[in-house]
């Protein structure tokens, strides 16, 4: 008690600067005096979350607010503890982490930190013998599975209070991460509306209203976006700002914190099948050596659990998988609870599950996870270090060097070599050319490859070889059908590049930069008779939305042209100072700032006359109208697709749009805009016989309706939408389906199913949906929903035979998807119906699909 006061004490009196009155005797016992009334008042003690808050943690939630000033005040009373603050939320809550260790250790982290960089071969430097194991907990990445920050605020006391040695032995020897709300505007999102809901006493009947909450929910962020599915794409700004921390640790255990129905058990490690063959044999074991270690807990409590089960480990942009990538032992912990759950609900068991319970089960978890850490922090340290070193000098896996041919778009290598520096993949050129036998990314077939002088290497010999074949394994091998997520990712197909994957080790040559495929120029005179851009990529369609709302009206080709020695293709845009007079000197200035900004190429012509084409006269080049565009959004569309349009038209267009209540639409006045956006969605109560009818109506007056996802299905074959299901002609069972075993269910279903893989789609290049589109679209497939090809419209985007390429689909769903729409476009009366059957921003990652909807906004109709 008395080394607790002191520590208090000292810490007032550095704020006070009062520690030069301690230099004589008498002064030292009128100090001891002083301290003695502060820890009687119960200043400058550590206190206990229940202590701090003035409640019993269980009883009810901790706000985002209520937590950060707990954790601060656990931070300013103990040695044991450091803040540190990250970022922020887009709705401006900051993002902290905490470091739980030694007073000793505290003093030496830096040597620590780097130290364990070292390991990985990602840091220069001698490596000392201050090796300490690190554990970081991630808590509460879905908001409105709540127990977990709950949950941190009680680990986090019980591993520095003073009168608990054991976990301090545990920290002398390991340093132990804490994110104590990795999502708090989901959060708090979540916990505002219950406590809203909430009378004077919690109702733990399941028909209660708090324990349904509306549209969106609190598990996403801001955007909508699930965060536990963006670790790796890291499209969405806390992502971001986490993973430019964890660089600087590399944890050796990683535990991600969530809930599940409050119906199911607890769960931990060890996963289930599939795992990644990138996961090394310690990684398994260990895990499961943690694992064991919560059993022991469990059991003295008579606690359920499972493990083994649901939760795989193959998908690599979870809160388990990505660590796992990068040498942790990377785990998922699911406590039964959820939003259904509240504060407490009775179960079909006839017990209630409460808040206090759920926490508890977490807290203890964690306490256990760090106990494992601590006894074997050596043998996993090594491990750790192994991990890297086996990674550089003996790559695992079929393929070992990866080649992107230097004739792709620039823009698209820029977007690859950007994510690659992201993540410390190294690159270079090849620096000779040379034959190869590889797999080609485009043909999906081994054959033999010309490899140039400039193409770009990336091998898998290096310190993140592991992430090299996540992302580059042309078809990642699956132990087991039924997985949790998407199957396939491969960073060819998902940036647009045409490239290869070779079984030997070929080492770049020659360092190259991202900032060698980039330029900013404008070639011409200084007032040129027209600016041209070619279209070829989102930083092209980021130019012109830019330009669009500095007021600068655009035209685009829809034939190929030819003028003063510059050849361009269609789509590209012709901007004529003669549409733009009102701008006056504005309008160069526009230009020239925006051809800085996006760092574009922009031409100068002097004439309006081609060499061969269509002359700037010509109705060959569409004008572009400024588009109004509204999506709809709330109850009955799908949240987190809403989101995906949400997030594009604000960051990645970066062109407004208006979130539209779906259950206003009957209200609005659509003619306020010109371009409706559908997000997939069941629309149950929306889009009825009168709400299909008016956006019918709107869009034969003219209107651009773009559909995604459930939404094509739900105007299929209604009030003149053409568009018309696809469904396998009937056949009579046969014996050996009628006799399925009944444990055999899950995977027969699977053979229908796609849960994401990779379809090859022919595109109709001279269709404006798809001007600056290759030929053909790898296109990320996430459901088997099949449709037929128009009969009066256009086909734009269609799988043909042997369309699939890479992923898990299940045979039944394959020969249902073959000769089926992708994209597609119907004229409606005056105006044009989108069908867009896949979904080309999912996740906001897909990054070469992403140039679709920009035509759709910006080109079709016009």
């Amino acid at each position: 008690m008395w080394d607790l006061v002191m520590f208090g004490f000292k810490k007032i009196a550095q704020k006070f600067n009062l520690l030069n009155f301690m230099m004589t005797k008498a002064r030292y016992l009128i100090l001891t005096l002083f301290v003695t009334v502060f820890a009687a008042s119960g200043y400058a003690q550590l206190q206990s979350p229940d202590e701090f808050l003035g409640y019993t943690l269980g009883d009810r939630w901790t706000l985002h607010h209520q937590v950060l000033s707990y954790v601060k005040h656990v931070a300013e009373e103990s040695e044991y503890v450091t803040i540190h603050h990250y970022g922020t939320t887009n709705q401006h809550r900051e993002l902290v982490y905490l470091i739980v260790t030694s007073p000793e250790n505290h003093e030496n982290i830096e040597e620590i930190r780097l130290n364990n960089l070292r390991l990985t071969g990602l840091e220069d430097g001698d490596i000392t013998e201050n090796r300490k194991g690190i554990v970081w907990l991630s808590y509460n990445i879905h908001g409105n599975e709540t127990s977990s920050s709950e949950a941190a605020m009680r680990t986090l006391h019980e591993l520095v209070r003073p009168d608990s040695p054991t976990p301090k032995q545990w920290l002398e020897n390991t340093v132990v991460i804490m994110d104590p709300m990795l999502n708090p505007d989901g959060r708090d999102r979540y916990v505002n509306w219950f406590n809203n809901m909430l009378g004077a006493e919690v109702n733990p009947t399941f028909d209660a209203r708090e324990h349904h909450e509306p549209w969106p929910g609190g598990r996403s962020n801001h955007y909508l976006f699930d965060l536990n599915r963006d670790w790796a794409w890291q499209v969405q700004k806390e992502s971001q700002h986490r993973y430019d921390i964890y660089k600087q640790w590399f944890p050796h255990v990683h535990v991600d914190y969530h809930e599940q129905s409050f119906t199911a058990p607890y769960y931990f490690a060890p996963a289930a099948e599939p795992f990644h063959k990138a996961i090394t044999d310690w990684q398994r074991e260990f895990q499961t050596t943690i694992g064991e270690n919560h059993i022991g807990y469990f059991d003295d409590e008579n606690w359920l659990y499972f493990t083994r089960e649901r939760f795989d480990l193959f998908y690599p942009s979870f809160g388990d998988t990505w660590p796992t990538f990068h040498g942790s032992i990377g785990m998922t912990y699911e406590m039964p609870g959820h939003s259904l759950a509240g504060l407490a609900i009775e179960k079909a068991e006839g017990d209630t599950l409460t808040l206090a319970m759920r926490l508890l089960q977490h807290h203890t978890t964690g306490m256990s996870t760090v106990e494992v850490a601590s006894r074997y922090s050596e043998q996993m340290i090594d491990a750790f270090a192994e991990f890297f070193e086996t990674s550089a000098n003996n790559a695992r896996g079929t393929y070992k060097t990866f080649v992107v041919k230097a004739d792709n778009n620039p823009d698209k290598v820029y977007n690859l070599l950007s994510f690659l520096d992201n993540l410390q993949i190294e690159y270079g050129t090849s620096g000779s050319a040379r034959n190869a036998n590889g797999f080609n990314f485009t043909t999906a077939e081994n054959e033999s490859v010309r490899i140039e002088a400039d193409d770009i290497l990336i091998s898998a010999y290096q310190p993140q070889g592991n992430l090299v074949r996540v992302f580059f394994e042309p078809n990642p091998e699956l132990a087991d059908s039924v997985t949790y997520d998407i199957t396939t990712w491969e960073a060819h197909y998902r940036f647009g590049l045409e490239g290869y994957a070779l079984e030997n080790r070929i080492n770049p040559n020659q360092t190259i930069s991202a900032y060698d495929f980039r330029q900013d120029r404008v070639s011409g005179g200084d007032r040129p008779y027209a600016y041209i851009l070619s279209w070829n990529s989102m930083d092209d369609a980021r130019f012109l939305a830019n330009i669009t709302r500095e007021g600068v009206r655009s035209r685009f080709s829809e034939v190929d042209f030819e003028i003063e020695g510059n050849r361009f293709h269609r789509g590209s845009l012709v901007i004529t100072r003669d549409n733009n007079r009102s701008l006056g000197d504005r309008f160069d200035e526009i230009i020239r700032t925006a051809t800085e900004s996006h760092q574009r190429h922009v031409v100068g012509v002097s004439t309006g006359f081609v060499t061969s084409g269509s002359d700037f006269g010509s109705s060959n080049l569409r004008f572009i109208d400024k588009p109004r565009v509204a999506v709809l959004i709330g109850e009955g569309t799908a949240s987190l697709n809403a989101g995906e349009i949400w997030h594009f038209f604000d960051h990645q267009l970066g062109y407004p749009a208006t979130m539209l209540h779906a259950d206003h639409l009957m209200r609005a006045n659509l003619n306020d805009y010109d371009t409706i956006v559908l997000p997939s969605g069941n629309y149950r109560g929306v889009l009825t016989d009168a709400g299909i009818e008016r956006l019918s109506a709107w869009t034969r007056d003219g209107g651009k309706l773009i559909l995604f996802g459930q939404a094509n299905s739900t105007l299929a074959g209604r009030n003149g939408f053409q568009l018309q299901r696809k469904v396998a002609p009937d056949a009579e069972p046969s014996n050996v389906d009628l006799l399925q075993p009944y444990g055999d269910r899950v995977r027969r279903a699977a053979s229908s199913r796609t849960p994401g893989s990779i379809f090859r789609v022919t595109l109709d290049t001279t269709h404006p949906l798809a001007f600056g589109m290759d030929n053909e679209y790898f296109s990320l497939k996430t459901d088997a929903s099949a449709f037929s090809y128009l009969d009066s419209g256009w086909n734009v985007g269609t799988s043909r035979g042997n369309a699939h390429i890479s992923g898990f689909a299940g045979h039944e769903a394959q020969a249902l998807l073959e000769d089926t729409l992708n994209f597609g476009v119907q004229q409606h009366g005056s105006g044009q119906v989108i069908y867009m059957i896949d979904n080309p921003l999912f996740r906001g990652f897909w990054e070469n699909g992403k140039l679709l909807m920009a035509n759709a906004v910006f080109f079709v109709g016009n």
